[in-house]
């Protein structure tokens, strides 16, 4: 469950896009071409825990983004305040950017190297989710991949 909250791009989408991209070979070359992928999720900050959120993500998480990004799983990630929420809209979106879609046991393996690096197991990221449950509400993740026209 812990592997699935951290790489939200999932094998059966893997699966999908590669059985989609398999195309007879006399088939007309198309117009673009696979980019990365991000995965964005819809945070709603709870009142007045802004501050104490954003010194989580300013912390244990961009911890987490920066040690994924010299391991090469992520390329990027953002913070991005959503200016002007109407009801039921979320107040960020945590962007993350990925080269691609990472197999199972390449995220799982990855999982492993990260929980020992934070010096973590199953609990006690189970603590963190329930401590973060008081400062934020996730109100989904969506997963997107660039499409670069040629």
């Amino acid at each position: 469950m812990k592997t699935i909250t951290r790489f939200a791009a999932g094998a059966a989408m893997a699966l999908a896009l590669t059985l989609g991209t398999a195309a007879p070979a006399m088939a007309q070359e198309s117009s673009y071409k696979p980019g990365s992928v991000f995965v964005a999720s819809s945070v709603k900050v709870m009142p007045g825990q802004f501050e104490n959120y954003m010194d989580y993500l300013a912390g244990r998480w961009k911890t987490i983004q920066e040690f994924s990004k010299k391991e090469g799983v992520v390329l990027s990630y953002r913070v991005l305040a959503v200016n002007n929420a109407r009801e039921g809209e979320p107040t960020l979106i945590l962007l993350i950017e990925y080269k691609d879609y990472a197999p199972i046991a390449q995220r799982e393996a990855f999982s492993k190297k990260l929980d020992a690096y934070m010096k973590e197991n199953d609990r006690s990221v189970q603590v963190g989710v329930q401590e973060r449950q008081k400062l934020r509400e996730t109100l989904g993740t969506m997963e997107l991949q660039e499409l670069i026209l040629k």
